[in-house]
Formats: structure tokens, C-alpha cells, sequence
């Protein structure tokens, strides 16, 4: 991946392992990445220069792909988020049979309960 090139993938990380960067970094970066604003504007609100920017934000998007390599906690979100929406998907399918074929209540209550259960997880 190229230095600096802004795309979600590095906010997405922010998330996730923020906590382990300096104070400087997780600034540096969020205003890079999520207020969207130059590396000269950022080097102004923080009383540094444009190249100290420039390497806080270098050394930031290292830490936070190598977490992602040794770690993988975005990824794993990601797969539990598409297991979910899988789940949901199959839980409407079986309420849409139910309603057409069986108009069982258990059933009803049952998918019901899935629903409430993946929209609590996804929140």
C-alpha cells in the first residue's frame, strides 16, 4: 500500500487499534485520514512541521497494518459482520415461508428472536 494514500482502510484500523499509537499519531492521523485535512494544515494546528506530520502518520499506518497482520481484529469484524447479515437474510427467508406455508407462531416468535438478536450484535 502506498504512504499516505487516503483511503478507508486506515480509518477502519483507527478503530480498532487507536489505543496503541502516541497521542501525536492517533491526531496526526485521525485529522489526515477522517477530517480530511492537509499535512500543512495538520503541521499548523500542532505547532510542527509538515515532515514531522508526514512521519507520525508514516510511522501510525506501520504500527496499524502490522497490528492488523499479527492481530487480524478488523478482518475478523468484517467476517462476523457478513455472518450476520447471512444469518439475517436466512431468517427472513424462513419468516417469509412461514408466513406462506406453515403460519406457525413458534416459528414467527423464533425468527423474531434472530432478528433481535443479530440487530443487538451489529450495534
Amino acid at each position: 500500500m502506498g504512504f499516505l494514500v487516503k483511503d478507508f482502510e486506515v480509518s477502519n484500523l483507527l478503530d480498532f487499534y487507536k489505543n496503541m499509537l502516541t497521542e501525536k499519531q492517533i491526531e496526526a492521523t485521525e485529522c489526515y485520514y477522517n477530517e480530511d485535512l492537509s499535512l500543512s494544515e495538520i503541521a499548523t494546528n500542532q505547532g510542527i512541521t509538515r515532515q514531522g506530520v508526514r512521519d507520525a502518520i508514516k510511522r501510525a499506518e506501520g504500527q496499524l497494518f502490522d497490528m492488523e497482520n499479527k492481530l487480524g481484529f478488523a478482518q475478523k469484524f468484517r467476517e462476523i459482520i457478513k455472518g450476520l447479515e447471512k444469518i439475517s437474510s436466512e431468517a427472513l427467508r424462513i419468516k417469509i415461508i412461514n408466513e406462506n406455508l406453515f403460519f406457525s407462531k413458534e416459528i414467527k416468535d423464533c425468527t423474531k428472536r434472530i432478528e433481535d438478536i443479530v440487530s443487538e450484535i451489529s450495534r
